[in-house]
């Protein structure tokens, strides 16, 4: 391997609430598709906190983070995008951007794709990743590392490109009504996406009053703070008793899952992008027998950055404003703490 970053440092989970600030082995070029990036930003998702709530002990430690962006410190011979001193901004999965599922957008099907974190990869909330495949991954940025609009070209790595997913799955467009269900990043990206799809109404299920204002400013025109069934019966009130024509599920745990498939209208759409607590989805034969079309998954992030980057460095939409706290990376363990207590809707490192 040749080395580019020496006696690096990044974030290593040992076991549920157990988070440090560890010495990894360096970063440095494998293959001759690698590219190696210093990371300038990054950030902790609401999907890491799943194992920082339930993750059994380890004694070796997991690489954590898949957000970031940073400057091309080396690359491959084979790499041709991307140079030494580029910015750019990482998917939150890597792809090689020509296998048959990559070329129907569906960059998280890879075939030759994988996670950060995992085989042998680093985790992107440490101060250099290699990057493999970085032909098929990496986008260059136009702007520089210090750039103002940071926080909000770092959700294109993950929320932002989610909040999109969600909102294509559902089949948001003009003139629709559209509920969130969740008030997480995740969700209040949603509200953006289906604003900027057209939607006409967007009811924001949550109940946290920061975030509501957020999402309110994002241009939610309703919110329902009630939960279960009463949610559900406030839902039909603002939609003529009829339900939403999109409903975006930004959780995945059993009770909003329920609560989505609930207060979708017949022959509405459900895009799930909450990763799911649960191995089978309610409501079957309800959804069934009213037509309602379940789609979702995980955002192919690298398809849509493209259509969405012109947005951002336009300043259409700034999602950047989910993040609520910022600090170094030796803050990082706080951080997970305190967005796991509702303290932080979302947390940038900076390095």
């Amino acid at each position: 391997m040749h080395k580019v970053i020496d006696n690096m440092r990044a974030t290593v989970m040992y076991g549920a609430g157990d988070v440090r600030i560890e010495t990894v082995p360096d970063a440095g070029l494998v293959e001759a598709t690698d590219a190696v990036v210093r990371v300038t930003r990054a950030a902790i998702c609401g999907s890491d906190l799943w194992p920082y709530k339930s993750m059994e002990r380890s004694e070796t430690g997991r690489r954590m983070g898949h957000e970031f962006i940073g400057v091309v410190e080396a690359a491959g011979s084979d790499v041709s995008t991307v140079k030494a001193g580029d910015l750019v901004v990482a998917p939150f999965m890597w792809s090689d951007g020509t296998c048959v599922f990559c070329r129907e957008g569906l960059h998280t099907s890879c075939l030759h794709g994988g996670r950060y974190g995992f085989d042998g990869v680093d985790g992107g909330q440490g101060e250099a990743v290699r990057v493999p495949r970085a032909d098929g991954t990496l986008v260059v940025l136009p702007v520089g590392p210090d750039d103002a609009l940071m926080p909000s070209l770092v959700t294109l790595t993950d929320v932002m490109a989610t909040g999109h997913h969600a909102a294509l799955a559902a089949k948001v467009g003009p003139g629709k009504t559209i509920a969130v269900v969740g008030d997480g990043a995740v969700g209040l990206c949603s509200v953006i996406a289906a604003r900027r799809l057209g939607a006409e109404q967007v009811i924001l299920l949550g109940r946290h009053p920061d975030r509501i204002a957020l999402a309110k400013q994002f241009g939610a025109t309703d919110i329902v703070s009630e939960r279960g069934d009463e949610a559900v019966e406030r839902v039909r009130e603002l939609t003529d008793g009829f339900g939403a024509h999109s409903v975006l599920e930004c959780v995945g745990l059993e009770q909003s899952t329920v609560t989505a498939l609930s207060i979708v209208r017949p022959g509405g759409a459900v895009g799930r992008i909450g990763v799911p607590q649960e191995e089978s989805i309610p409501a079957g034969l309800t959804t069934f027998m009213a037509n309602v079309a379940i789609a979702g998954g995980p955002a192919p992030a690298r398809a849509y950055i493209e259509e969405l980057l012109p947005d951002v460095l336009e300043g259409r939409i700034e999602p950047g404003r989910v993040f609520d706290r910022a600090g170094p990376l030796d803050d990082v363990p706080d951080g997970y703490r305190a967005m796991n207590e509702r303290e932080a809707i979302k947390v940038m490192i900076e390095f």
